[in-house]
Formats: C-alpha cells, structure tokens, sequence
C-alpha cells in the first residue's frame, strides 16, 4: 500500500497535528501541501476544507477522524488510552479545543487580527484584536490548570489531546497579547516549551503563514 498521504497546507493547526500523530506512530507519509477549496481536497472533503488523507483507497476528511485513523491503524504505542475513561477524556479535550478553545484563540484573535487581518497594508487589525483580548485569559487559565498535575492534558504520557492542541499554543506563543498571557501560566508555558522540544513536534513546525 502506498504511503498515506496528509492533503493541505503546513500551517494549518489541524494539518500540522495530523503530521504530528504519524511522526510519533512512525507512520511514512507524504504532505500534499495545498490549500482549502483546491482540487485534491475537494475530492475527498465535501465542503473543501483541510486536512483530508488519503491511504491507497481509503479516504478521510476532518482531523478528528484522520487522528483516529493514525493511532488505530498502524503499530506503536497509542496516542489515546483504550480503555473507556482516559479515551474519553482524550475526547473531551479534543472535542473542547476543537468547538471552543480554536475559535476564540485563531478564528476570532490570530486569524483575522495578525495571520489575515485584511487591513489594506497588512498591519494587525487593531480593532479585532482589541475586541477579543478580554476572553483569551479564561482560556489560557483553564489549560494552566489542566496540565499543571502531570504536564499533560490526559494522563502521564502525550495524547491526541495534546498533539490536538499543541499547534495552536505554538501560534499564539508567536503574538504579543497571547504570548504574554502564556508567560504568566508557568504549568501552561513549561507544557508548550516541553512539547516544542519535541522531535515529532520540532521536525514538523511550520513555514510562516504565506504574506508574514
């Protein structure tokens, strides 16, 4: 069977845990680095958003599925605990990153204030920014306490749930407001500086979003 193949661009936080997952499962791949709506993505996800992966005929869309895929269908040491509680806390924080913690932090404040901030020359939006700063502390508080037990979302040892969320403390690691906050949550900055070190996670860091 051919190598599995992670379909989308590097910087997204999504494709970036992909890629992630097959590097700590020892899983060959090839990244097809192209962005949403092109046509090999639009071939597998119905409404052309990345990552998809594509593994001789078998198709994916969604990253949550494409993370299962990877801890379940190759050897290795599971990246989510199978028995039924430490999976479904994996699930939960997961699940709570993905609906919650990513829309406040990239949709709402490092997508459209830094990374896309559609001002006309490119400067930060000021008035996005300004907006959002106020909810980021909960967020960032909740996760300080979260890790601050073992150094991990779940359990004693890297889970999806920390490969999940990784990419998108790495970003906000990178801008100022969010950066600050960070520093001042020491079980939070010493996880994201632990995981950055890494080698599944420092081999895979992104290029620049394209303009920066």
């Amino acid at each position: 069977m051919p190598d599995l193949q992670i379909i989308g661009a590097p910087q997204s936080n999504f494709v970036w845990a992909c890629r992630i997952a097959c590097g700590e499962k020892g899983v060959p791949y090839e990244l097809v680095a192209v962005f949403p709506h092109t046509p090999e993505v639009d071939a597998i996800h119905p409404f052309g958003k990345i990552p998809a992966m594509r593994h001789g005929d078998v198709t994916l869309f969604e990253s949550r599925a494409i993370l299962y895929y990877i801890d379940h269908a190759f050897p290795g040491a599971p990246l989510a605990p199978r028995d039924p509680v430490g999976g479904a806390q994996v699930e939960q924080w997961i699940s709570c990153v993905n609906t919650t913690i990513d829309p406040v932090l990239l949709r709402q404040y490092g997508g459209p204030g830094y990374f896309f901030p559609g001002t006309p020359d490119g400067s930060p939006n000021r008035a996005v920014i300004d907006a959002v700063v106020p909810k980021l502390e909960p967020h960032f508080a909740l996760l300080d306490r979260a890790v601050a037990k073992t150094g991990y979302l779940v359990g004693d040892a890297l889970t999806l749930a920390d490969i999940n969320l990784l990419p998108i403390l790495y970003y906000m690691s990178k801008l100022p407001e969010s950066s600050a906050i960070l520093k001042a949550k020491p079980n939070l900055a010493g996880y994201v500086e632990k995981l950055l070190a890494r080698k599944t996670i420092a081999d895979t860091i992104p290029p620049p979003m394209p303009g920066r």
